[in-house]
């Protein structure tokens, strides 16, 4: 039989695995409780864009909260691009919008503004590599240190958005500067089609039940009204959440992924 592949290119191809079936994966991942991102010390959330915290992970940070755990969240970006046409809004003022949303919906989940901090990368070109990224691994590993951080938590590295797998790259390098544990949260990965294949594909990991959360989750997301609807009106082609997108994350589990 005649190979389609020379032999000597074999070591170059990679297993794929279609998206469907990495989804229905993380859909029967076993449930567990927040021990086991907490059980060994604080947790440090890293999220994109200000909301991807509220998305991703509000049920846990307010589980946390509610049980005295120490945990931190640090946005990568500074969420200034979603309205680029706004006259209303500069990316200044959007900026300052964003971080106050974020400051306020933590505070919905019980998390203390004190917890968050502010990387302010560009909003759509968080570096993957480079200087710039470099010094943001810095200023994690420095935060993280200085913080007994245990467990980073942060976006998948195949959610379909380039700062979602630049805040996953910072956390894999700060994680193994340290040693430390890294999980990672699917957000815009929950969107992808069937059409879709991912290389190497990990799905071990496990679900949170967050359900006894879910009223302080759904005000911690509502916080961002910034990218919901009616706070900026003069951008009709600004990014918005729509409610279909948001329901994906109003169920009773949140899923992490070990990475």
């Amino acid at each position: 039989m005649r190979r389609l592949i020379p032999s000597r290119f074999l070591r170059y191809v990679r297993p794929m695995t279609n998206a469907r079936d990495v989804l229905a994966s993380f859909r029967a991942l076993p449930v567990t409780g927040i021990e086991a991102l907490t059980g060994t010390g604080p947790l440090l959330v890293l999220a994109p864009h200000p909301d991807d915290e509220s998305l991703g992970c509000g049920g846990v940070i307010a589980e946390a909260c509610a049980r005295g755990e120490t945990v931190y969240v640090t946005i990568v970006t500074d969420g200034a691009a979603s309205h680029p046409n706004s006259q209303t809004h500069s990316r200044k003022r959007l900026q300052s919008t964003r971080e106050q949303e974020v400051l306020a919906a933590v505070a919905e989940l019980g998390l203390p503004p004190s917890r968050v901090s502010f990387l302010r990368l560009p909003d759509g070109r968080a570096p993957h590599r480079g200087p710039q990224f470099k010094d943001a691994v810095a200023t994690l590993t420095r935060f993280a240190r200085d913080n007994a951080i245990a467990t980073i938590c942060t976006t998948w590295q195949h959610d379909p958005h380039p700062d979602h797998l630049a805040s996953f790259r910072l956390a894999r390098a700060t994680a193994r500067s340290l040693g430390i544990r890294l999980f990672s949260y699917p957000v815009w990965g929950w969107t992808l089609s069937s059409r879709t294949w991912l290389p190497r594909a990990e799905t071990d990991g496990f679900r949170v039940d967050v359900g006894a959360h879910l009223p302080a989750k759904r005000r911690a997301v509502a916080c961002h009204k910034s990218q919901i609807a009616g706070l900026i009106e003069d951008d009709p082609a600004g990014f918005a959440l729509s409610h279909e997108f948001r329901a994906i994350f109003d169920g009773p589990f949140e899923t992490f992924i070990r990475s």
